[in-house]
């Protein structure tokens, strides 16, 4: 089954989440993603403390996930990496 992202809600929190997310990283594209935007030293002294806020808040807080480089292209190995 399928549903549209707008009426999916993964936590209750989804909304403060997503808030906080484009407070921290303004200008992060999200459609076509850079790895190194993600997975660089200084990418990750940005991904840390904003996991950690999380924490006590959502489970698996820092559980990582397959990320689609291309959101207009599906999962296969080129496009994908691994966040977390």
């Amino acid at each position: 089954s399928s549903v549209d992202p707008k009426f999916l809600s993964l936590t209750k929190v989804d909304d403060w989440i997503y808030s906080e997310f484009r407070e921290t990283f303004k200008d992060l594209k999200i459609d076509v993603l850079d790895p190194e935007e993600l997975k660089s030293e200084p990418a990750k002294e940005k991904w840390r403390p904003f996991c950690l806020r999380f924490e006590g808040v959502v489970e698996d807080f820092n559980y990582g996930t397959l990320l689609r480089l291309d959101c207009r292209e599906g999962y296969t190995e080129e496009n994908t990496i691994f966040g977390g």
